[in-house]
Order: structure tokens, then C-alpha cells, then sequence
């Protein structure tokens, strides 16, 4: 841990250098020269990936490491439109701040809000007042996110308008309807039915999470970081005995298994 942060003199002189270090890549290097938004797009969805894996594990030096690289993506972004005339960093910033001012009135202004449930609201509320008004409630979801995250999103939005429970133990009665339909489709073999229905289960499990303040992403992906330790631990152990896993029964599996729950993998 460092002994001391850096003055905002400092902060604001690493950004300088970072912005010097951009003009020179982007005027010496072949590789640099040459790259687009297009080029960059999928790259910048790597490194967003990357930055959420050391978010998951805590990893303060890698989620340093992976903020820069993604500060570089949105230094790159303004460089080029800086070049195509449309805006510079200085755009992105002052874009960004009177963002946040208009959206913090409970701050910047005289608003009341004193809970972050009622922040959330207003925060909802004014992002279809500064669309003009010809936003719909979800038209801001983007199309892109994963499942899991976009219903996340949906939710939310839903919720920020008053479309919720109003006790958070409803919630199982929709989830238990939900799984008694996928029961239904289950054993009428309907495959459409099936898809349609575990959908919906999914889609109330994530609402549940949501009233039980549990981020159902990084629930699932400590499931899958255990379920992989997990199973490196029974393959490992396997290859100690000279056996392979093909030629193992269940019962012997789930025996190493347990012995690696209990080691507290």
C-alpha cells in the first residue's frame, strides 16, 4: 500500500503525460497510426473483461493495471475524434461533469434526496428528461450486454418508476410459478416451451437477487471460479493416481470432489 496519495497536481500531471505519450504514439508508431474505433472496439471489450476478472478477485495491482489500460482506450477514443474534428478529451470531460452535476441535484443543487433508493429515482427520472422526453423507460438498456447484466439493468429501471413488489418476499411465489411452468414444458418434451421457460425462471432469479441486494454476475462467476477450482483438483489428483477421469466411476468422482470441499477449494 502506498504511504501517501498524490497531490491533485500530480494527478493532473500523470493525465498530462498520458495525453503527451498518446499525440507521440499516434504520430510515431506504425501500429497506433493506423487504428480506427472499429479496430479498437473489440479490444476495448477485452480489456473491460479483463478489468471486471481482477474486480472479482479484489486484485488491487492487477484492477490499477486494467483502469489504465482501459484509460488508454478512452484517451485513444478522444484522440481520434480530436483528429476528425468532433471533440477532444477536454469534450469528454466537461461532457462527463455537467452530467454529473445535472444529475446530482441532492448535491449540486436543492433536492431532497437523502437515500440512495431515492437518488436512484431522480437519477431515472432525469435521464428521460435530458432525452427531451421521447425516451422510453428502457430505451437506454443497451442491446449489447450480456444477459444476465442487461436483465439486471431492466429490472432496475422498472423498479426506479415504481414497477416493483411491494414486499421482496413476493418474489418466491413468481419464482416457484416460474419453475412449476418449466416442470410443465419439461415433460411434454417441448423445446421451444423449455427455452422459453427457463428464461423466465432465469429472469425471476435475477430479480430476486436484485431485492436481496445479491449482483447475481458475480454470484455466478464465483460459482464458476469454484466449480474450476474445484474440478482442477479432482483432475490433478486423478493424474497423481495414473487413473483418468474417462475411466472413473461417479461415486469415486464425487469422492475427490468432497475432498476438495472440505479443503475449502
Amino acid at each position: 500500500m502506498k504511504d501517501q496519495m498524490s497531490t491533485r497536481q500530480e494527478q493532473m500531471e500523470a493525465f498530462g503525460r498520458l495525453l503527451d505519450i498518446m499525440d507521440e504514439l499516434r504520430e510515431k508508431c506504425p501500429w497506433d497510426k493506423k487504428q480506427t474505433n472499429e479496430s479498437l472496439r473489440s479490444n476495448t471489450i477485452e480489456e473491460m473483461y479483463e478489468l471486471c476478472d481482477a474486480l472479482i478477485r479484489n486484485d488491487d495491482e492487477h484492477i490499477k493495471k486494467e483502469l489504465g489500460d482501459l484509460l488508454l482506450h478512452i484517451v485513444f477514443y478522444s484522440k481520434i475524434g480530436q483528429e476528425k474534428g468532433t471533440f477532444d478529451i477536454k469534450d469528454v470531460c466537461n461532457a462527463l461533469c455537467d452530467k454529473l452535476i445535472y444529475r446530482h441535484p441532492h448535491v449540486f443543487g436543492d433536492d431532497p434526496a437523502d437515500t440512495s433508493k431515492k437518488v436512484e429515482q431522480s437519477w431515472e427520472q432525469l435521464k428521460l428528461k435530458e432525452k427531451g422526453g421521447g425516451k422510453t423507460v428502457l430505451e437506454g438498456v443497451p442491446s449489447s450486454l450480456p444477459s444476465i447484466v442487461k436483465a439486471q439493468r431492466i429490472q432496475s429501471k422498472a423498479r426506479n418508476v415504481g414497477f416493483d413488489w411491494e414486499e421482496k418476499e413476493q418474489v418466491w411465489d413468481k419464482v416457484q410459478e416460474e419453475l412449476e411452468e418449466l416442470k410443465d414444458e419439461i415433460n411434454v418434451m417441448s423445446p421451444a416451451g423449455m427455452e422459453n421457460e427457463f428464461g423466465d425462471l432465469l429472469f425471476s432469479m435475477i430479480n430476486a437477487a436484485r431485492l436481496y441486494k445479491v449482483d447475481p454476475d458475480n454470484a455466478l462467476e464465483k460459482t464458476n471460479q469454484k466449480f474450476i477450482r474445484r474440478f482442477n483438483y479432482l483432475e490433478q489428483q486423478t493424474i497423481q493416481q495414473g487413473r483418468s477421469l474417462k475411466d472413473m466411476t461417479l461415486e469415486e468422482m464425487d469422492a475427490i470432489w468432497n475432498e476438495a470441499k472440505q479443503k475449502g477449494l
